[in-house]
């Protein structure tokens, strides 16, 4: 699994910023302490589960007739940095085969959807099988499956996702357009998986999905990440690419980032220059000087540190 900043990570950093230490180190505890019981209770073989009722029936379980699989768990067993390695490399596979559907552009939120089963799940129940929560495609949720990816260093997944994810992809034609019904330049909050409606958007202009898509591609696939007054950068790309350009404007200063990928790495950051001058730690200190400025990265076999 790709090292990385997790989700415990920033939990720490905020906490230390204010300075609880005693209240960063019972949070780590018991994160350790839920770990450990998600890994003993919610594995159900080939994947996580999603939840349990009341009773003690699993959802998102092999056990299941409808909603077996759910990618938020796989995703987050990732993201979160807790899931076991091994378990979060088959989670991940899983959730491709049952819920990437290359076919229609769609990436679902579980599969099958919700239709017949008595029990009392939630709102969600009330839309039809395939619309929005129930079985389709929850932009959300999806956002997080291509930044999974992108943690686990399989920058050309992450990239085919998120363009899975782009409106554009949805309305290259006449007939693509007719099927997709809503406007392809917002993301949408949710995509149809309902039969004889496969394809269709949902809701536009009302989702933070957009935010998330925005954040996955330049934070994770990118590499472009900030803290304070620190800037890393730190790709996970697809093989192919020659490199990037960024310009980033600081306060009243602009850094103009070039990422160069002369060995056709995915990830690893070899060099990092500010000025011309090498970084030794590959984390460039911004200043506020109005001075434009040149920043050079150089992706390598070497992980970046």
């Amino acid at each position: 699994m790709m090292t990385t900043h997790t989700s415990k990570d920033f939990e720490a950093e905020l906490l230390t910023l204010r300075e609880l230490g005693d209240e960063a180190r019972a949070c780590h505890v018991r994160a350790a302490e839920l770990a450990k019981t998600i890994e003993a209770q919610a594995w159900d073989g080939a994947w996580y589960r999603r939840a349990y009722l009341d009773d003690g029936t699993p959802l998102g379980s092999k056990e299941n007739t409808e909603a077996r699989i759910d990618s938020i768990p796989q995703s987050w067993a990732v993201i979160s940095g807790a899931g076991d390695s091994d378990r979060a490399d088959v989670a991940l596979r899983s959730l491709e085969e049952n819920l990437v559907r290359d076919a229609d552009d769609l990436i679902l939120l579980f599969t099958p959807p919700f239709d017949k089963t008595p029990a009392d799940i939630g709102y969600i129940k009330g839309y039809p099988p395939g619309v929005r929560e129930n079985g389709g495609q929850y932009t959300h949720a999806a956002t997080w499956v291509a930044m999974a990816f992108a943690r686990q260093g399989d920058g050309a997944k992450a990239v085919r996702l998120l363009r899975m994810l782009n409106p554009v992809e949805h309305a290259r034609d006449e007939k693509d357009c007719d099927r997709y019904k809503v406007e392809p330049y917002v993301i949408p909050g949710d995509v149809y998986s309902l039969a004889g409606n496969v394809g269709r958007g949902g809701w536009t202009w009302y989702t933070g999905a957009a935010a998330w898509t925005y954040r996955v591609w330049l934070e994770e696939v990118l590499g472009f990440q900030r803290r304070g007054e620190t800037l890393t950068i730190n790709p996970v790309i697809p093989r192919d690419w020659p490199g990037f350009r960024l310009r980033y404007r600081f306060k009243n200063t602009t850094y103009h980032i070039k990422v160069e990928n002369p060995d056709h790495c995915s990830r690893g950051v070899m060099v990092i220059e500010l000025d011309g001058i090498s970084v030794a730690d590959k984390n460039v200190r911004l200043s506020d000087d109005g001075l434009p400025h040149e920043v050079r990265v150089v992706m390598g076999s070497k992980p970046a540190v």
